[in-house]
């Protein structure tokens, strides 16, 4: 690979990032399969992309992209909790009627570009830093939501949160309300995925309305790649984990692409790694059980 499709992917990889941590947060801190993430990406894409090319500033409008992904969580945390609905098809239903809400968010267009528009990416455009301006921001980026996520979940609530997707009932037991952790679970997962969705779209210049489909298999790979190759313990190493397996399941893509691979085959690439990173354990077993010969006790 070339240097530039290195930064190329690192930048990418920490912008992916905060999609990854929220990911985290509804699959493995709450333990709840959210499909959500599809339609929240491009939710916060959207909103990003109709606010700046208004000449807004780009600024506000990842927060903006944050608050509307908040709600597109509490909609799927509501239909669960309250309506009685599956946590996965809850998740398809909400992604499901996103689309339409994505479409009139970008006011009927398919796609709307940004390259007049003002970006998060242009803070140290005038700099002796400007080769690398998209780097350090989105390294900024990812150190801001890294800290603050680590901090919230070392509060109390933080840890009820974590409670409630390890031991629904001892939770209950304790006094707390698991309805309102997994409405806040839910609703900051999907705020962090349309935050991701707002910078992509400012990194990339446009928005799509198709540009959210496989993002959830996207930050499923991330969680699990850095599971498996940096370790799960304790909180601090986790997190740290989630983030270096977005940035290297981004080498792994660029490598793909690198050796020749047709793009439209990226999806699969990605499907092929999740299938593969979930079942290590079992792959260890049956290489211990067929290819790793006992070795034999000497006789007495």
């Amino acid at each position: 690979m070339s240097f530039l499709a290195v930064i190329s992917s690192i930048e990418l990889g920490l912008i992916y990032a905060v999609m990854a941590l929220g990911v985290f947060i509804s699959f493995r801190t709450l333990n709840m399969p959210d499909l959500t993430v599809d339609g929240s990406f491009v939710l916060g894409a959207a909103v990003v992309a109709v606010y700046c090319s208004g000449g807004g500033n780009p600024y506000l409008a990842l927060f903006f992209a944050f608050v509307a992904g908040l709600l597109a969580g509490s909609v799927t945390s509501l239909l669960n909790t309250k309506l009685g609905i599956q946590p996965l098809l809850a998740g398809i239903l909400v992604m499901l009627a996103l689309y339409s809400v994505n479409l009139r968010v970008m006011s009927g267009k398919a796609n709307i570009h940004l390259m007049d528009s003002a970006s998060i990416y242009h803070l140290f455009a005038d700099s002796v830093l400007g080769r690398y301006n998209k780097l350090i921001v989105a390294l900024i980026a990812i150190v801001i939501v890294f800290i603050c996520l680590y901090l919230f979940l070392q509060t109390r609530l933080g840890f009820a949160l974590r409670a409630t997707g390890d031991n629904e009932q001892m939770v209950r037991a304790a006094g707390i309300d698991t309805d309102k952790m997994k409405l806040m679970g839910l609703a900051l997962a999907n705020g962090l995925v349309a935050t991701s969705g707002g910078m992509i779209a400012q990194y990339q210049s446009y928005t799509d309305a198709g540009m959210g489909l496989g993002m959830v298999v996207i930050g499923l790979a991330s969680v699990i790649i850095g599971e498996v190759v940096f370790g799960t313990k304790p909180l601090l190493r986790r997190l740290i984990a989630v983030v270096l397996g977005a940035v290297l399941y981004r080498f792994i893509i660029a490598f793909a692409l690198a050796s020749g691979m047709p793009a439209t085959d990226l999806k699969l690439v990605s499907a092929v790694i999740v299938a593969v990173a979930m079942s290590t354990g079992a792959l260890k077993r049956i290489y211990h059980k067929y290819f790793r010969q006992p070795k034999n006790k000497a006789s007495v």
